[in-house]
């Protein structure tokens, strides 16, 4: 197959297209590089099989040869990137992807969009499954980004309905791993780029709000079964281990040789951080046949190696 991957320069959409080579298809990996990386797919530059484009999806998408799927990956996603560019988050989750599906019914190509746990919003549910409808501020800099993936599933389901597309949509818990940005803002990178300068990991209110971490091998393998799978519904694929930031703090601290502590700081609340995120993974279980396989302590010392090696 020869498959788009918008955002392909992107910490998630790199990773991607290295899948989707291994399993032998052709790649055209598109970014505007707002947020991607070149440096991401540098070691792909060479393949035959693969192509970059550098395009905005939130102008018309189109260029020559075969398509048979769209994965759109394009969207700032980090509280860092919903300050600086809010409008460009809103853009590329609703112009981009009215666009990626355009495209996609165009050429008659099977689409897959990346959606968020962040639609669920501060969830009232605990844990998080595929039927809750959320409880999302709309007013709020965060709500940039949850809003305009809430926005990117019903469009994506619209045409599904309206035009017959073969459409799927996965939602995507907290994902860790080589190729996250370092001034990226999330919890990860914070802590380790901290641990590894031998600062105090700053810790926001009492640490006790949670998280459920994934590395993101396992979220790669969820979200290519599901694209092989013809399951409409949104999937969550996350792990459902869920972990206090305040433990976490001290996992990171351990697996770095970090004497400096801890530190906590008031939390302002400032972009509407959900205290609580856990995802229930049993339609995954039972349509993909799926759960995380890469425990947290092996997934942070290859993630800290990369930081280790980019500081």
């Amino acid at each position: 197959m020869r498959l788009l991957i918008t955002g392909g320069a992107g910490f998630i959409g790199s990773h991607l297209c290295d899948r989707a080579l291994a399993e032998g298809h052709d790649v055209v990996a598109m970014d505007s590089l707002i947020t991607g990386n070149r440096a991401n797919i540098a070691h792909l530059e060479n393949n035959p099989g693969f192509r970059f484009i550098k395009h905005d999806v939130t102008r018309y998408i189109d260029f020559e040869g075969p398509l048979d799927v769209v994965l759109h990956f394009a969207s700032p996603a980090s509280p860092v990137d919903y300050v600086k560019l809010p409008i460009q988050t809103l853009k590329a989750s609703s112009l981009g992807t009215h666009n990626a599906l355009g495209l996609a019914r165009a050429r008659g190509a099977r689409f897959l969009l990346a959606s968020t746990s962040e639609v669920y919003g501060d969830p009232k549910v605990h844990p998080q499954h595929e039927s809750y409808v959320g409880h999302v501020d709309t007013l709020g800099p965060r709500g940039v980004y949850d809003n305009a993936k809430r926005y990117a599933e019903a469009l994506t389901m619209a045409f599904h309905r309206v035009h017959g597309i073969d459409t799927r949509i996965v939602r995507i818990f907290n994902t860790y791993g080589p190729r996250m940005r370092l001034e990226d803002g999330r919890v990860v990178p914070n802590f380790i780029a901290q641990s590894l300068r031998g600062e105090p990991l700053t810790v926001y209110g009492d640490g006790s709000q949670t998280r459920s971490f994934q590395y993101v091998n396992d979220l790669i393998e969820g979200v290519w079964r599901l694209l092989e799978t013809p399951c409409h519904e949104p999937v969550n694929i996350g792990n459902p281990r869920e972990m206090t930031i305040m433990n976490f703090a001290m996992v990171v601290n351990e697996l770095t040789n970090n004497p400096a502590g801890i530190i906590f700081q008031t939390d302002s609340r400032m972009t509407g951080d959900p205290q609580t995120r856990q995802p229930d993974i049993s339609r995954a279980r039972k349509v993909l046949g799926w759960e995380p396989q890469v425990g947290l302590r092996e997934g942070l010392a290859s993630t800290i190696d990369f930081f280790r090696n980019v500081m």
